[in-house]
């Protein structure tokens, strides 16, 4: 644990034992610290307000700036719970009694001052040699132990920093980032809405989302037929029986997210959470000889997981998840150029949206935890054969990437993707999968050019991945502003009066068949009204028609971008859009 991480935790020790002075009734939950900084759950009877942040950030200051000592002592874990119990910590006594339950004979605690924790540590000595470069930032709510069947507990989340300069650039992110928030900006444009009757988590797009979500997946298709792949969709159901996930591996793993369908017969049918289990049974349905491999399989579908109420967040956290997947069937000598081949749609996919850059993204080259290997299915050989390849990948591509430990999917490695926004702040995006897991699990075969029958490799892909997650990220990134090729209107019209509507009409015809998508303002509405709609709407272009441009047979084009109006012909225009 760095020196940052270990005073994050002391900051979330500080948080609550401040926590406690205020409200002394208070059960405590768990307190790890995080990437930028730290949290605490609490269970309270009155639910913590906004103001109530200041009260207590106000209370740590105070306890940092005592030089309390972070005392650590161990307790046989009967005395302990008996402790616990003592101090009426309920919750603590359920982690302590699961504790002795998994063979802990002692249990360790830290005191500083008056409070006392269960914990494993590490801490500083004392607590002003944690941060004062930290703020709290919000309240969530959170179910204990993550179980949507037991109680809902507070959370209340701080954030933490080594320097004041990091701090303050959080906080002016915050602000940008609550300015961009897609929630805000997807309602105001008209892209997508939720519905009670529809239910949470399950978003409707209008015409215009529904245009950016195709006009993303025309560019990947497009992107991938210039890479080979030609006829490679495939369309699958909505539902399975439970049989298939089980056989795949996945039951086991997420059979708590997984929704069930009650069908008129016995068999158990669920809503598919993903799709590779489907794809491996149009492989299996014919014989394949090594002169059919790679074969891929592509399709946009939507797959459904019963996400916990408290986490649904916009479009960045839904029950129904649309993805663009694809699954590579092959040998093992064709892996690497099969990724190779996804890296470069990946790296022209982002290029063109200018976030493949130098400093604004780097991969995960995502490897087992050497110390739990029992978390993961398959041979040893073949994960250490993955494993090479995808590291020989990134090596040969010029990827800027680091191997993390644990971060690998049950069933294999994988090369994931991670992109910077406009304001800094970093997402998962793509991913390249590698895997002998799935073909063993149901015997996939080909016949090898030596006439015997072999298992093929499955490699995952996923280029923009969730594309609900992938739009509320793209709506912050451009903050609404999307560029000209994915803006579900790229031209607005503004006829000045009545008198100038059959050019505006001439107008509009001609980008029309050179498939421009343009919308006519409503004349009925002042002309001012019409620009400053047109603004709010951050429509890339807008072209304004008077009685010099219906003599001119020109057209005053404004750019949304950078302000800059200038008079032009339409044939210039055309060539400025195409």
């Amino acid at each position: 644990m760095s020196d940052i991480s270990t005073q994050r935790h002391d900051l979330s020790h500080i948080l609550a034992a401040a926590v406690q002075q205020l409200f002394p009734e208070v059960q405590l939950g768990i307190g790890p610290d995080t990437d930028n900084g730290f949290y605490y759950d609490f269970a309270v009877e009155t639910p913590f307000q906004p103001e109530d942040l200041r009260k207590i950030e106000k209370a740590m200051r105070k306890l940092q700036s005592q030089s309390i000592a972070f005392e650590q002592y161990n307790m046989p874990v009967d005395e302990a719970i008996a402790f616990l119990k003592e101090s009426n910590q309920d919750l603590k006594v359920e982690l302590a009694e699961d504790l002795k339950k998994d063979g802990e004979t002692e249990l360790s605690f830290y005191k500083n001052a008056g409070f006392v924790d269960m914990c494993k540590g590490p801490h500083m000595e004392h607590t002003n040699q944690s941060t004062k470069h930290f703020m709290l930032s919000s309240l969530a709510g959170a179910y204990w132990r993550g179980d949507a069947t037991r109680q809902m507990l507070q959370r209340i989340y701080g954030v933490a920093f080594e320097t004041k300069d990091e701090l303050e650039a959080y906080k002016e992110m915050m602000k940008e980032a609550k300015k961009r928030d897609h929630r805000v900006l997807g309602k105001k444009l008209g892209l997508f809405t939720f519905s009670e009757k529809v239910g949470a988590g399950l978003p409707l797009f209008t015409q215009k989302g529904t245009m950016i979500r195709n006009l993303i997946v025309k560019e990947i298709q497009d992107l991938q037929k210039k890479y080979g792949y030609g006829m490679s969709d495939v369309c699958i159901p909505h539902i399975a029986k439970r049989d298939l996930y089980e056989c795949s591996g996945h039951w086991d793993k997420y059979k708590d997210d997984i929704f069930h369908v009650r069908g008129k017969g016995e068999t158990q049918f669920v809503m598919k959470p993903m799709n590779c289990p489907h794809h491996t049974q149009i492989f299996a349905a014919s014989a394949h000889s090594y002169r059919d491999l790679p074969i891929r399989m592509t399709e946009v579908t939507t797959n459904y997981r019963d996400e916990l109420p408290g986490e649904l967040l916009g479009l960045s956290r839904v029950r129904s998840i649309t993805q663009d997947d694809g699954h590579i069937f092959c040998t093992i000598d064709q892996v690497k150029q099969e990724a190779n081949t996804i890296v470069q749609i990946i790296r022209d996919f982002y290029t063109k949206l200018g976030m493949f850059e130098e400093g604004n993204y780097w991969v995960s080259l995502s490897v087992r935890d050497s110390k739990d290997l029992s978390k993961y299915l398959g041979d040893t050989k073949n994960w250490d054969t993955a494993e090479r390849m995808l590291q020989e990948v990134a090596d040969e591509n010029g990827l800027n990437y680091k191997r993390i430990e644990g971060e690998a999917a049950f069933y294999g490695p994988k090369l994931d993707f991670m992109f910077k926004d406009a304001i800094g702040r970093e997402w998962q995006l793509a991913t390249i999968q590698a895997d002998f897991v799935m073909p063993e699990r149901f015997e996939l075969e080909y016949t090898g050019e030596d006439g015997e029958k072999h298992r093929p490799v499955m490699v995952h892909r996923a280029i923009a991945g969730s594309l609900e997650r992938f739009m509320s990220v793209l709506i912050e990134h451009f903050a609404g502003a999307f560029p000209a090729w994915l803006a579900p209107i790229q031209v607005s019209l503004c006829p000045v009066a009545d008198v100038h509507e059959d050019y505006a009409r001439e107008v509009k015809s001609e980008l029309e068949k050179n498939n421009i998508r343009v919308e006519i303002l409503d004349s009925r509405m002042s002309l001012g009204k019409r620009i400053r709609t047109a603004e709010m709407q951050k429509i890339p272009y807008m072209i304004t028609i008077g009685d010099e441009e219906v003599s001119a047979k020109t057209v005053s084009v404004r750019s949304y971008a950078d302000k800059s109006q200038e008079a032009l012909t339409l044939e210039a225009f055309l060539l400025l859009l195409v």
